[in-house]
């Protein structure tokens, strides 16, 4: 097969599309995340905030089952991220006025649209990280740390954005619903370890102003539409090769089961469970964390300036693991965010809550941060070297694991106490970082020991030849 011609100027084009897909990703999600990180507080009525997070995952787990592999074959990458977005604007729209009648039907359709829409980003970043291959010397795997990296770089951002939007309008004014209701004595006993959603969410936390919280979902519903237009602007297409008879003669169906196929190989189900820990330690963060210490001690108001410092060490880890993996490679840093995160659940276990303690929320918060964007980096790509060629199947089976984990949280959330998900987070962990440890060691000692053939390579050229880049 005649080998790919990828100009400067291509690589500089497939960089762009990159960064401008990822700015679109950091906008769209400032809405979601700084909506998702409030529901627990500003919805804990009967759970209603994290029981309508659970539906968006179930949702999600039930689109990622049938739609983004046949959706991206339809639509193509582009305008599946593009449309994808439009489908999470009831969910905002329903904040204004939230009930079950509002809130968990369009957080299904959310979830519904969010599967194609993770799954045909992850498809588009292999793409371009495969094409960067034939104009530098570095290897895929290292590419495709790179532009992972790069992505989520960008996109943890959302954290900060969103995060001081709803702080700055829940603070604004004379709002004494943003600080904590409980006196400084009840705080050992209701908040931390000991908290309970449901028994302690009307005593610990208090209902925001309904006026502030339509202002809120108002600019979360323009960021929305921007990041649409924005990549139906500014990203150019990609379009298979119609030549390539591997991938040209896949019917929706065939393509279906291919992902269903991998969903069973063993290694993909050692694999799971890591992937389960990513959902829950991002939802218990989320809605636990955020209730639990923040709000219950410190106040509403401040859990969007936690989560920013969160999205800002989040947003510095992919960049220095970037770099760092190039070194140490990618076992040693899981090890690390193993260590780190292990010790802060010890921390929640045992830390002696007090009054008026926000510095340990920003220390505790940055610190978990960058533990998640080693998760979210390294085993993003080392999915796309193991499942080479099956990528969209791949990157599908990867969220919807870390869908069940979220799903997972969100059940138990209103049922336990903060101590004991702490505990179910940590073996969960434990048991998922064991078994991708297996995996990592079987794949290097398959490398080494068994000489196989190279897998054809497609031809990729964004010249218009195999995969094309079109408006």
């Amino acid at each position: 097969m005649e080998d790919p011609v990828v100009s400067p100027k291509t690589s500089w084009k497939i960089l762009k599309n990159a960064v401008v897909m990822s700015l679109a990703f950091m906008i769209h999600f400032t809405a979601y995340n700084g909506t998702a990180n409030l529901q627990s507080s500003i919805n804990a009525e009967a759970g209603l905030g994290t029981t309508s997070l659970a539906v968006v995952c179930a949702g999600f787990i039930i689109s990622n089952m049938f739609l983004p592999i046949i959706v991206i074959k339809w639509l193509g990458t582009k305008w599946t991220i593009s449309l994808s977005f439009l489908a999470y604007l009831p969910y905002f729209a329903a904040q204004m006025y939230p009930s079950f009648y509002t809130l968990i039907p369009a957080a299904f359709i959310m979830g519904i649209g969010g599967a194609p829409l993770w799954c045909a980003k992850s498809t588009y970043l292999s793409a371009a990280a495969e094409a960067n291959t034939k104009t530098s010397n570095l290897r895929l795997e290292v590419l495709l740390v790179r532009f992972f990296g790069i992505f989520f770089m960008i996109y943890q951002l959302n954290q900060v954005w969103g995060n001081l939007i709803s702080s700055l309008v829940l603070s604004s004014g004379d709002n004494l619903a943003a600080v904590t209701p409980i006196n400084d004595s009840m705080i050992v006993q209701l908040c931390g370890a000991n908290f309970m959603p449901s028994a302690h969410a009307d005593e610990a936390l208090q209902r925001q102003p309904p006026e502030k919280i339509r202002m809120i979902s108002g600019i979360y519903l323009g960021c929305t539409v921007a990041a649409s237009l924005l990549v139906a602007v500014g990203v150019d297409s990609i379009k298979s090769n119609k030549k390539d008879q591997n991938n040209a003669n896949k019917s929706g169906i065939h393509l279906l089961a291919t992902t269903l196929k991998l969903f069973i190989e063993p290694k993909h189900l050692m694999l799971a469970s890591i992937n389960v820990f990513v959902g829950m330690q991002q939802a218990f963060f989320g809605a636990d964390f955020t209730a639990a210490y923040v709000s219950c001690s410190v106040g509403v108001g401040t859990v969007g300036f936690v989560m920013m410092s969160f999205g800002f060490a989040n947003a510095s880890g992919c960049v220095v693991m970037e770099q760092m993996a190039k070194t140490v490679g990618r076992l040693p840093l899981i090890i690390a965010a193993f260590i780190i995160h292990g010790s802060l659940m010890v921390t929640l276990l045992t830390f002696n809550l007090q009054p008026n303690q926000p510095a340990v929320m920003y220390v505790i918060a940055s610190l978990w941060g960058f533990c998640d964007s080693i998760w979210a980096v390294q085993i993003s790509a080392f999915y796309g070297i193991v499942f080479k060629g099956r990528e969209e199947a791949a990157f599908s089976n990867v969220r919807l694991c870390e869908s069940s984990g979220y799903i997972i949280a969100y059940i138990i959330s209103p049922h336990l106490r903060t101590g004991v998900k702490t505990y179910i987070l940590m073996v969960t962990m434990l048991v998922g970082v064991v078994l991708y440890i297996i995996v990592e060691f079987r794949e290097r000692k398959a490398n080494t020991s068994i000489k196989t053939p190279e897998p054809q390579e497609k031809t990729i050229d964004f010249d218009n030849k195999a995969f094309e880049y079109s408006k």
